[in-house]
């Protein structure tokens, strides 16, 4: 029996994780995938944290001296590891300008963490924030909505965001929230469109842009086994070309079948008004019309619309990957029935967390706590009741210590104590597969077939004693099962 119960179990589930895995939130066949679709920034191109303190630097710099912000807004450094993906901006909020909601599970102030009974009071009363108060499908900011931050780019926003509001704070100035939300976007947004992040990158390929070699490896691998390849992007053609040749080689467009840059997404996916044109060898545009997409060939612009008409590339046979869940992904999932894969680089340090014995040992007395308080709670003696108060405190400590060891002011993008974060819901929603790099396919074959796992709800029961719930019974089986080892 012993035996027979081992083999039943898979590979690594009891192992620690491993960080090259790739996670399915829906079964998804490789086999069935002859076309493979690639972002270019944070998929093809993974970027070290180096880059996103110039990008707030400048950002800050022009913040100051072309919007003429405060000159001790400069005393403040670039905070790594301060923000994380998955934040909502609420510019709303008159009383308290400039809350950075986390759907995760803390509000801040600027710098300043706010208190939990104020937080309550800012919204109603409640732990909840109201659907229709949340930012829309895009995760844009209306004027009665927050903003959501969705892709690693908008890491160095966030910190300038918090610290510009910080310093009005603590300087006891007042200030509009809407209006510094407008302007910290659009200093971010002059560092791309004036060309600075391209520039450093160009200037410095081997600093800024990591692990080139696997992208190079997975798009040999794919080729030589019969997949067609293509490319969509919003960065500019000299930018992607650099970037290629130094990941992959001077032939790199030799392994796809369609290259698109400049696209405009998410409006690519979800509109039919720009039309497609090709750019010459020196990327200079041309005005013939397009009547196919020729491997070799660069375009610029177009519409998802006529991509399809196109290539006829349509359905399930197709597995895009990008890093933004709104721009890159949604509308394909949606709306246009292919296969997604979210590239999410934070798992890599999160799965590295999760490994720690600080961590295996803090969740399990975690759990075991919770456990104890839901059976032991109708216990209305004074003796017991101290002890409940000092479980439920404890608790309260170990979640504080399981969340800093993932970002002290926010925690794991992926999980507030027992729920899933706004964000990783969002990534559930929009992504059949999802990693930390797209280099994780290097471990499957291709062939190979993805299978979600099956959680249990919370009114069912476990199949595995490590998914065994608080306030379960156990069956004769499940007793069995706890003595198996």
């Amino acid at each position: 029996m012993k035996r027979l119960v081992h083999d039943l179990i898979p590979p690594g589930v009891c192992n620690l994780l491993n960080p090259s895995t790739i996670y399915a939130n829906n079964e998804v066949n490789l086999d069935e995938v002859d076309i493979y679709g690639f972002d270019y920034d944070y998929t093809l191109a993974l970027y070290s944290s180096a880059l996103d303190a110039m990008i707030y630097n400048k950002a800050r710099e022009f913040l100051i001296q072309h919007y003429k912000y405060p000159q001790g807004i400069s005393r403040y450094d670039y905070i790594p590891n301060f923000a994380a993906r998955g934040l909502h901006y609420d510019i709303q909020k008159v009383s308290s300008p400039g809350v950075i909601v986390v759907f995760m599970s803390r509000v801040l102030l600027g710098l300043r963490p706010v208190p939990d009974e104020e937080v309550l009071q800012l919204y109603g009363g409640t732990h909840h924030v109201p659907l229709h108060q949340v930012s829309g499908f895009y995760g844009k900011a209306s004027h009665l909505t927050p903003h959501q931050f969705m892709d690693v780019f908008s890491l160095p926003e966030m910190t300038l965001l918090a610290v510009a509001n910080d310093f009005f704070i603590s300087n006891d100035i007042e200030y509009d929230p809407v209006h510094l939300y407008k302007d910290v976007s659009d200093a971010v947004g002059m560092v791309h469109i004036k060309g600075y992040m391209y520039k450093w990158i160009m200037q410095d390929l081997e600093k800024y842009i990591i692990r080139g070699d696997e992208t190079y490896a997975v798009l040999h691998r794919l080729v030589s086994n019969g997949k067609k390849l293509f490319l969509i992007t919003n960065s500019p053609f000299s930018f992607v070309d650099k970037g290629m040749k130094y990941m992959v080689g001077k032939d790199w467009r030799e392994f796809f079948d369609v290259i698109i840059v400049q696209a405009d997404k998410p409006h690519f996916f979800n509109d039919c008004v720009k039309p497609f044109r090709r750019l010459d060898s020196n990327g200079d545009l041309q005005w013939d019309k397009i009547n196919s997409l020729d491997k070799g060939q660069i375009y610029k612009q177009g519409n998802l619309f006529d991509f399809l008409r196109l290539t006829g590339w349509r359905g399930s046979k197709v597995l895009y990957f990008g890093d933004h869940l709104y721009s890159d992904l949604a509308d394909l999932m949606l709306r246009h029935g292919w296969r997604t894969g979210a590239i999410v680089p934070e798992l890599e340090m999160e799965t590295k967390v999760v490994n720690t014995e600080q961590y295996a040992q803090s969740l399990t007395w975690l759990q075991a706590l919770t456990g104890l308080l839901e059976r032991m709670q109708m216990h209305r003696d004074p003796e017991s009741q101290k002890v409940l108060q000092d479980w439920l405190k404890e608790r309260e400590e170990l979640r504080a210590v399981t969340k800093n060891l993932f970002n002290p002011q926010f925690g794991s993008i992926f999980r507030t104590c027992h729920n899933p974060t706004y964000f990783s819901r969002r990534l559930c929603r929009f992504s059949d597969l999802y990693m930390a790099s797209i280099s994780c396919l290097l471990n499957y074959d291709l062939s190979y077939t993805f299978y979600p796992r099956r959680t249990p709800l919370q009114h069912e029961a476990p199949l595995w004693m490590d998914q065994l719930c608080t306030g379960c019974m156990k069956t004769p089986f499940l007793e069995e099962m706890t003595h198996i080892r």
